[in-house]
């Protein structure tokens, strides 16, 4: 193939490629709908990462000194209120728990020896073969390892109560975030043992405080379509503001449906108003893409319809354009389209 021959064949292609691109007449149809371009006001959205946060996390403390001899969870388990998530041995309990089981059962058998002795007193005393005195004696001794035995039965159960503080129980229903220890770590009273975040949750937004003042509770918000792809809600509002600015930032708390199923801090996009401008909103349906090229059919002065590139922008749905889209360039307020 000659050098020709190439340049001719390069100029046909770039000339059939135009013919294909450019607009032409015959092919702009009139369907006879109609939609006159105006201005309207929106919502000058401000896109920012949010974080989901739990509302409150809670530690689950050990209560008294001793060894965490069974660790029942880990970090992302579910926990309920109540739930026994690490129990803790106290060294020092059980020989004292031992020693009172030996004082019930010597002071149990000493007892049932004296009710023995008091029983033959009685018989002895009711034919008067035993003086009264010995009967009181034997009375009172039966009375005395009673109260000794209800003593030491209290301070064993004192003992048990005690022991049954060993088991840290979860605080609330939540997800365990953090678990600082592991079995025979030796812990404190006070000790943090896990930390359960509930299951309340919420975006943290954090601005450039100069949008302090235009930011208020109750105002909604629109999150990315990336954080759609799980059960999380495409709208969410504004719950509170934080009266404290940090690092230049002003917080801000919202709430959307769905963000128990995300990670406690995890990131998502969110779009919230934070001014208004003027736009130009149509219809979807009045834009014919070609080849990669967004169009509009303008209605002309004599009648003609024409073609004319325009640049769209994000989807904005109103209420009485459900499909709306925003024009950049290409249309102007009192400009009629045709729908294609």
């Amino acid at each position: 193939m000659t050098a020709s021959t190439a340049v001719l064949g390069a100029a046909l292609g770039a000339l059939a490629l135009g013919l294909a691109l450019a607009p032409s007449a015959a092919s702009a149809q009139d369907s006879g709908e109609r939609f006159t371009v105006a201005a309207a006001p929106i919502a000058d959205e401000k896109a920012v990462f949010a974080t989901i946060e739990s509302v409150n996390m809670i530690p689950a403390r050990a209560r008294l000194d001793g060894t965490v001899t069974d660790l029942r969870v880990d970090e992302g388990d579910v926990v309920t209120a109540g739930q026994v998530i690490a129990v803790i041995v106290a060294g020092q309990l059980d020989p004292q728990i031992a020693s009172a089981a030996a004082r019930i059962a010597a002071v149990e058998a000493e007892l049932a020896q004296a009710r023995l002795d008091l029983q033959r007193t009685e018989v002895l005393a009711a034919r008067d073969a035993a003086p009264r005195a010995q009967l009181d004696e034997a009375r009172t001794r039966v009375a005395v390892l009673e109260s000794q035995l209800s003593a030491a039965g209290q301070e064993r159960g004192v003992l048990m109560e005690r022991s049954r503080e060993g088991d840290v129980q979860a605080p609330a229903d939540g997800r365990v975030l953090r678990v600082p220890v592991v079995e025979g770590t030796v812990v404190r009273p006070g000790e943090t043992i896990a930390d359960i975040a509930l299951d309340t949750r919420v975006l943290r937004l954090r601005l450039p405080e100069r949008h302090a003042r235009t930011i208020a509770v109750g105002d909604p918000i629109r999150l990315g379509g990336a954080a759609l792809g799980g059960a999380l809600s495409a709208q969410g509002e504004i719950v509170q503001v934080y009266p404290e600015i940090q690092n230049g930032r002003v917080v801000a708390d919202a709430r959307a449906e769905g963000l128990g199923d995300y990670f406690v801090g995890e990131r998502v996009r969110v779009y919230l108003a934070v001014d208004e401008r003027e736009a130009i909103l149509v219809p979807r349906s009045f834009i014919r893409t070609r080849f990669g090229v967004d169009y509009a059919l303008l209605a002309g002065a004599a009648g003609a319809a024409r073609e004319v590139v325009v640049q769209m922008g994000p989807v904005r749905p109103a209420a009485d354009i459900p499909d709306a889209v925003e024009i950049l360039s290409g249309l102007g307020p009192g400009d009629v389209l045709i729908a294609p």
